[in-house]
């Protein structure tokens, strides 16, 4: 991935929500985004198929669910945008947030899918 790819993707403020999720999260379904963002499933969706066409995320299917993750594979480089990004002051008091609505949620997959 080139820093312009990077770069332009981040750009989009619903695409650097649900990529920071993820960094800070490990893996979240798609419901799990939805929740914490406060958005339509529509919307989301549309975002993280075009971080999985990039090659920023990887999709896995677990039962009903589809499940984000960053991919691993990222460069050294791109891991340190996202550190940057989520050590930045302006979008701080949205990811707690978002990190709280998320830890609101009642019966979240993942969590449930760990468990079984």
């Amino acid at each position: 991935m080139s820093p312009d790819k990077l770069f332009r993707l981040l750009s989009d403020p619903t695409r650097l929500r649900c990529v920071l999720m993820l960094r800070d999260e490990t893996s979240l379904c798609v419901c799990e985004l939805t929740y914490a963002l406060e958005m339509s499933q529509p919307k989301v969706s549309r975002h993280l198929a075009m971080l999985r066409e990039a090659g920023l995320v990887l999709d896995e299917r677990r039962g009903q669910w589809v499940h984000y993750r960053l991919d691993p594979s990222l460069p050294a480089w791109a891991l340190a945008v996202l550190d940057a990004a989520a050590a930045g002051e302006s979008g701080a008091a949205m990811r707690e947030k978002d990190k709280a609505r998320l830890a609101e949620m009642e019966s979240r997959p993942s969590r449930d899918f760990c468990a079984a």
